[in-house]
């Protein structure tokens, strides 16, 4: 037993394990947090045309951004201003105690107008610089402070109109009409006649974020009290710990060691993803919660392909470090595969959708990330360190049955092939007839002649097999006969008989 790998595989566990628990519920607090989990106002406002101003793309953007000033002089957390379509604004404020208040702040459109006795507009909220809400001699007033520009143009309004009145108008309504005493030339005035400080304050920030270009209506208005925000959040919570302890479960079962490994990596997973959304600002919601639990089933997929192909290579009957290899290098290409068509639906999702589709498609492209991520590398890590230890080498610890483990220890010795001997025919005495002498040689012959299979490479054509020739003689063959006898005289040839 390897007990460096040993330390290297616990000293990661801990690691991960320690760090889960001390920074997983601060992780998820200072995520940003939606209107379904927090409570809060959603508003739909429209942009409608008027004789003096048309709508147009122009006048949408600006009016977004004027919103947008409007809403962050509330002081309220984490606002959503979007817009949506060709004349619509979404705004989401969540943990807003008072919508009303809210709502009519968000769709008036502020338009500050300074009239003489003649009813002419001689200056509008353009040259203002800022507005802050005050108290003097015990009133709420609202301090005006204008631009370079509006400085003189008031001084001139002032200075032209001693002894009458100036009308302050806001949205066609008269805020005040004080009677001039003399010229202002200080380049700041006052509104006062507000009930408030509360009041002041309110008009102070629609005149500091500027009239609205167009228009605006509310199209709708839904509030979500915090009573069932907090209710959505401890069944969201309620849900996510099910469905992990589940997957936890699951993989303990089936893989044991292996399971061990896969969950390890899934508790790093969720902390990356908290990190990552963080630091993305990404809002959270309860779309945005389903989306991270079904990323969990998904990095659970990965690691349930891998350790299948590992087992089918331990069923092959290869060492458990062979197996661990080709489990890993077989099962990358079908991971790959699998992660690319959920980030081409995640990527759709986010391109067409609005709002907390959106924020599905978010949550559900990093968790398919960092699945892949956990799964790949660090499961790889750990379960390599956990095998190279050798703290057990019986596959069942790691989710394959019936498989007897690999001796790597002793040498591998073939079994000898046991030769099977030429079987010999056994024949019972059987008392044979008396045969005559022809029957008898006739049997001969047929049990000693041997006969050789025709060689098909070679003619089938007889030829008689001869000593080779000497070569000292002559290959023309002679008759030999006995010399002759000296005392017997020889014989003539016959004459040849011609022309018979």
């Amino acid at each position: 037993m390897r007990w460096n790998e040993i330390g290297k595989f616990l000293i990661i566990a801990f690691a991960i394990i320690g760090g889960f628990c001390v920074y997983i519920s601060p992780l998820a607090s200072s995520i940003k947090q939606g209107l379904d989990l927090q409570g809060g106002t959603h508003v739909v406002l429209q942009a409608v045309d008027t004789p003096e101003q048309k709508v147009d793309d122009d006048a949408v953007n600006r009016s977004v951004k004027i919103i947008e000033r409007r809403v962050n002089e509330l002081g309220l957390t984490e606002p959503v201003i979007q817009r949506q379509g060709k004349d619509r604004i979404i705004v989401e404020l969540p943990g807003v105690k008072d919508p009303e208040k809210a709502i009519g702040m968000l769709g008036r459109t502020a338009m500050l107008q300074f009239k003489d006795m003649t009813g002419k507009v001689v200056m509008t909220g353009n040259d203002l610089k800022d507005a802050r809400a005050a108290v003097q001699n015990g009133a709420a007033v609202v301090s005006l402070e204008f631009s370079s520009e509006g400085g003189k143009k008031f001084a001139e309004l002032t200075s032209r109109n001693i002894g009458k009145q100036i009308a302050i108008e806001l949205d066609g309504q008269t805020l005040t009409a004080p009677v001039v005493q003399e010229a202002i030339t200080g380049g700041r005035a006052q509104i006062s006649g507000q009930r408030n400080v509360d009041e002041a304050e309110h008009l102070a920030i629609l005149l500091r974020s500027g009239s609205l270009p167009v228009k605006i209506e509310v199209m709708e208005n839904r509030t979500v009290g915090p009573t069932l925000g907090q209710d959505s959040k401890d069944k969201s919570v309620k849900a996510f710990a099910i469905g992990i302890s589940g997957v936890f479960l699951f993989m303990l079962v089936f893989y044991r060691l292996a399971g061990v490994v896969a969950d390890i990596a899934l508790l790093l997973y969720v902390m990356l993803l908290l990190v990552v959304m963080r630091y993305l600002g990404a809002t959270l919601t309860l779309p945005g919660i389903a989306g991270i639990i079904l990323s969990i089933g998904m990095a659970v997929d990965a690691n349930v392909l891998i350790f299948e192909r590992f087992k089918e290579e331990m069923i092959k009957g290869k060492t458990i470090r062979s197996a661990m290899d080709s489990g890993f290098s077989r099962a990358i290409i079908t991971i790959l595969d699998s992660n690319t068509t959920t980030l081409m639906a995640a990527g759709v999702l986010f391109y067409l959708g609005t709002g907390p589709i959106k924020g599905f498609a978010v949550t559900l492209a990093l968790g398919t990330l960092l699945s892949m991520f956990t799964a790949i590398t660090v499961t790889k890590f750990m379960l390599h360190f956990l095998v190279y230890s050798g703290f057990t080498n019986k596959p069942f610890w790691y989710g394959c049955y019936g498989v007897e483990p690999v001796d790597t220890s002793a040498p591998v010795i073939k079994k000898p092939v046991k030769k099977e001997e030429p079987k010999t025919e056994v024949k019972e005495d059987i008392q044979e007839e008396p045969m005559d002498e022809e029957a008898k040689l006739a049997e001969l012959k047929a049990k000693f002649a041997i006969k050789t299979p025709d060689d098909p490479a070679k003619p089938t054509k007889k030829y008689d097999i001869k000593p080779p020739a000497d070569p000292a003689k002559p290959t023309k063959k002679f008759d030999i006969k006995p010399p002759a006898d000296p005392a017997r005289p020889t014989a003539k040839p016959a004459d040849k008989e011609v022309n018979k």
